[in-house]
């Protein structure tokens, strides 16, 4: 079996975290200290968030879209096939290196995705980008994590708060979703969601297309009324 081979390394700003970039033949896989962020053999939960969003949103004009998280494409891409040619789709990515490596090593992977007219990259917090939102997205997905909690980034935790949630709620057109992946469930949040005026749809979805672990998907969408 080939061995892991590290690219490159790049620190979290603000706390410190340092994210690792490896390879072995032609699989990818970023890791955060002993954890496995992503992989790039595993991509059938990040392409749901999408496409399950874009099946709540799929009547609205002109969408526009918010990705947290640039990790390896794979919930830009399949947003990418399925959004109209006049949507607009902003990818906020914390790590610069992560824009770096999709451009660089892992360009195989991301398939020029990062050049298609619809896409701008905002490199910094995506809790500024929502903060700043103001009524302007059709849809917000979230993948800064391992679910609800700061696993990369302790203040993470203030997406998933209450503040947060009204944050996001307040950057959301009428009928716009929240999407949230997770790596588990988490009754709790569920309820946070609920409470902070979204209508809730959670969906179990696998790794990979047809197997592997099982995630989750929570779909919050803001009442029309």
């Amino acid at each position: 079996m080939l061995p892991w081979i590290q690219l490159d390394s790049a620190t979290i700003p603000g706390e410190g975290g340092e994210l690792r970039l490896k390879q072995r033949g032609g699989e990818f896989s970023i890791m955060l200290g002993a954890n496995e962020l992503m992989n790039s053999r595993l991509s059938g939960s990040e392409e749901a968030l999408a496409t399950l969003s874009w099946e709540r949103i799929k009547a609205h004009p002109k969408p526009r879209v918010l990705i947290g998280g640039l990790g390896m494409g794979f919930t830009l891409r399949a947003a990418l096939a399925v959004l109209p040619g006049d949507a607009s789709v902003t990818v906020a990515e914390l790590v610069p290196a992560v824009v770096a490596w999709a451009r660089g090593p892992m360009a195989e992977v991301f398939k020029g995705c990062l050049d298609d007219p619809r896409v701008g990259i905002h490199e910094g917090d995506v809790g500024e980008a929502i903060r700043a939102g103001k009524g302007g997205y059709d849809a917000i997905l979230l993948d800064v994590d391992n679910g609800p909690d700061g696993l990369t980034r302790k203040s993470n935790d203030r997406l998933y708060d209450f503040a947060g949630l009204r944050a996001a709620r307040d950057a959301l057109r009428r009928g716009g979703v929240l999407a949230v992946w997770s790596s588990g469930q988490d009754p709790a949040f569920t309820r946070r969601l609920g409470e902070s005026g979204f209508s809730v749809d959670v969906v179990n979805t696998r790794a990979g297309r047809k197997r592997g672990a099982r995630h989750v998907i929570w779909l919050a969408v803001k009442s029309t009324g």
